[in-house]
């Protein structure tokens, strides 16, 4: 097939925007309310883990990288707060400290849903699979940085700044072989499926089954005759 002559051509900042909007609409689901990003991105020379969480994913295939979430602990108090009390915790029972392990598990749950829709919007846009592996979490109460190697050839580094409803910042860091993706020829992307309708569909009574026809009821009939 002739590919078109001005070829579609998706690059690093395209796979970033893409990332990004995972994460506003995952934690604005989560938190029931607004979470947003900056339009400028920085180019960094290295991802690294800082305080006060910091969590990374590594995800591999058709191209590999590194995602890093660096919350800041009033982002993951707020994140970690409104994700429970809109799951129906009372505030008693919620964690008084970024440093407990319930804050840890919730933010580790979040990312992975994060990487999750990313990774879906990779495979239906771009018509290429990644994987991913388990989040990885780590509480740091004081100042120390700590680089993450993801062992790629040629990488480029970008770092997001986000904001929270009530304004605390995170920070995102994408680390991703130097890659581009161009458009051989037009498609339309898959739609994204819709929880509710799979459920409904999962939920929905299986048919009727058919009345049996009379040519069985012959047949029922012979085979009981022979003493089958």
């Amino acid at each position: 097939m002739t590919p078109p002559s001005t070829s579609v051509v998706y690059g690093t900042e395209d796979v970033l925007v893409s990332l990004c909007n995972s994460v506003t609409r995952v934690l604005s689901v989560a938190t029931q309310g607004p979470v947003h990003y900056s339009g400028m991105v920085q180019r960094i020379t290295k991802t690294c883990l800082k305080p006060d969480i910091g969590c990374f994913v590594l995800f591999d295939g058709g191209f590999s990288g590194l995602v890093i979430i660096n919350f800041s602990a009033a982002a993951a108090m707020e994140i970690y707060e409104r994700y429970m009390l809109s799951m129906g915790m009372s505030a008693q029972e919620l964690a008084s400290s970024f440093t407990s392990d319930e804050v840890s598990n919730v933010m580790g749950e979040l990312m992975n849903q994060v990487v999750g829709d990313f990774t879906g919007k990779v495979r239906r846009e771009l018509q290429t699979h990644i994987t991913q592996n388990q989040p990885k979490m780590l509480v740091l109460n004081q100042q120390v940085v700590l680089s993450v190697d993801a062992n790629l050839d040629q990488p480029e580094a970008r770092r997001v700044t986000f904001y929270t409803g009530s304004n605390n910042i995170f920070y995102l860091e994408l680390a991703i072989d130097r890659t581009q993706f161009i458009k051989l020829y037009d498609f339309e992307p898959q739609d994204a499926p819709d929880p509710d309708a799979l459920m409904a569909q999962a939920a929905a009574p299986a048919p009727a089954a058919a009345p049996a026809s009379a040519t069985d009821a012959d047949t029922d009939a012979l085979l009981r005759s022979l003493g089958m």
